[in-house]
């Protein structure tokens, strides 16, 4: 299924360790992207959900494209919600599209048999049964938890980042 909350935990870490200089907005916003075209061949019902999105190559276009629309929007959304946050600089907006893509694409590659991450270098995919799904998913919840108490933790001592 596209779209996929889980994708989030890894990125509550990287936002508790990066705090101000990566964008949990935007790393969202690149989970959707990249899964755009897994819902299209959905819908299409082509027997290959995960393709090019799902590659390294992909993932570092699309998260070109998730960084220059990301952090307008993203700062857009945030004012119109009128929720208070630090200005997102290019820099945390590029950490967040890099780092939302690419752990994207090996998150996937985990439990997906047709992501090619290597494409068009290699077809293996070296990560296919590392673990499985349900236990991917414990993971990727668990990351969460640890990364709101480091959130929570960083917004007591430094206020918000």
């Amino acid at each position: 299924m596209p779209f996929t909350l889980f994708h989030l935990g890894p990125g509550a870490v990287f936002k508790a360790i990066g705090g101000r200089h990566f964008s949990f907005m935007v790393f969202g916003g690149s989970q959707v992207l990249i899964d755009i075209e897994p819902l299209v061949r959905m819908e299409l019902g082509t027997p290959i959900l995960h393709g090019y999105s799902h590659t390294i190559v992909g993932a570092i276009a699309i998260g070109a494209l998730s960084t220059v629309t990301g952090k307008p929007i993203s700062e857009f959304v945030l004012r119109w919600r009128k929720i208070p946050h630090a200005p997102i600089s290019w820099q945390a907006a590029g950490m967040g599209a890099f780092i939302g893509t690419l752990s994207h694409v090996v998150l996937d590659a985990i439990v997906h048999a047709d992501v090619q991450p290597w494409w068009p270098i290699a077809s293996a995919n070296q990560f296919l049964g590392l673990m499985g799904y349900a236990d991917m998913e414990w993971w990727c919840v668990a990351l969460g938890v640890v990364g709101a108490v480091g959130v929570a933790l960083r917004f007591a001592k430094q206020g918000r980042t």
